[in-house]
């Protein structure tokens, strides 16, 4: 990028994305059709980038997709090409890297949950998937590959905040997976010399955040009851608690971390968080709290306990200081701000009711 990306008054972000409205890229976005991914097209389109798309239904939804097509309108939406496909497929993976310069690897089986009552299912698509667009992000010659990582590698470490040095023993066949996508990722690095950078996600919530099933992550799964007045279940005794992170905190440090011209930002693994810990409890009392105003019948509401879930960790903060230093990593929205803006969001889709979406080109 040279001068363009030279220091400025602007934040690193803010550099990062008026460069990109000055140039275009071709992106890969796996797991495009999910919630950290559907985020990541809508913002890279709407900055005037290609991007190709890779996604087999799995966990994500065509809907999604429709809704970033609304969002950015039909001119940017042009710029979007969309396989549907297996990350498990090596061949796949291949046609979807041709003339990629950066990939932005999201698609993963993403739940504790479930990857205890499917762990081959989870071994499959989050570890032999995973190699799969590695081996083929090398053999295309991307420029960078970018990748989903997890705070579930922090496993049984039990010191505040976590800090990407240290890690403790896996609590679930998810966050084992996870913590070997790290490993190889370290691998083809060395081996290959392919550029790779780690993710780990703590919490991640925003739009288009799926409220429905049994592997529903808190927040939207909370959106939906409390709408509908149905029942809120807090897993043990609601003193657990987590560093949630607002999704555009998500996709910028993806496009920092492609980006990035530092040579020591690269081949790492960063946290993306807030270095905050807000507990389960807290976070009901503050979603109930903003959706009171629309919905008199919240007035009543109260949540219910049950037992703590099998897998999950007690506690977990993140130490961002890594990112800050060597991306330049700022999230714009803390809880209060992601929870306003997500809100708004779930009372728009879901008080409507669920809409009509026509299928997505391919």
């Amino acid at each position: 990028m040279g001068a363009e990306l030279s220091a400025d008054a602007r934040t690193p972000y803010q550099v990062v994305r008026a460069h990109l409205q000055q140039r275009s890229y071709h992106w890969l976005i796996t797991g495009v059709a999910g919630f950290i991914g559907s985020n990541l097209l809508e913002h890279l389109l709407g900055l005037g980038q290609r991007v190709t798309g890779l996604d087999n239904f799995l966990t994500g939804y065509r809907h999604n997709l429709e809704q970033v097509r609304e969002a950015v309108g039909e001119d940017a939406w042009s710029q979007f090409r969309f396989i549907e496909a297996d990350i498990r497929s090596q061949g796949s993976c291949l046609q979807a890297c041709q003339g990629v310069d950066y990939v932005l690897h999201q698609a993963a089986l993403g739940s504790v949950s479930r990857s205890i009552a499917e762990p081959l299912l989870c071994h499959d698509i989050n570890v032999s998937g995973f190699v799969a667009m590695l081996a083929a992000a090398r053999d295309a010659g991307v420029k960078r590959f970018v990748y989903a990582a997890s705070s579930a590698t922090y496993g049984d470490h039990a010191g505040l905040p976590k800090v990407e040095g240290r890690i403790g023993k896996p609590l679930s066949p998810y966050a084992l997976t996870k913590y070997a996508n790290e490993l190889y990722a370290d691998v083809f690095a060395r081996c290959y010399n392919l550029e790779a950078i780690g993710l780990r996600y703590f919490n991640v919530f925003g739009p288009r955040q799926d409220p429905q099933g049994a592997y529903a992550a808190v927040i939207p799964q909370w959106a939906a009851a409390l709408i509908g007045d149905g029942r809120v279940v807090i897993n043990g005794d609601g003193e657990t608690s987590r560093d949630f992170c607002y999704v555009a905190n998500a996709v910028q440090a993806n496009l920092l971390a492609a980006l990035s011209r530092d040579p020591a930002a690269v081949n790492q693994v960063y946290n993306v968080a807030l270095n905050a810990r807000t507990s389960l409890n807290d976070l009901y009392q503050m979603m109930r709290a903003l959706l009171l105003g629309r919905f008199p019948h919240l007035q009543e509401h109260a949540a219910d306990h049950a037992e703590f879930r099998a897998g999950d960790v007690r506690h977990s903060q993140a130490d961002i200081a890594k990112a800050v230093r060597l991306l330049g990593f700022s999230p714009t929205h803390d809880l209060e701000r992601g929870l306003h803006e997500a809100m708004d969001w779930y009372v728009g889709r879901l008080a409507a009711g669920p809409g009509s979406v026509s299928p997505v080109r391919s």
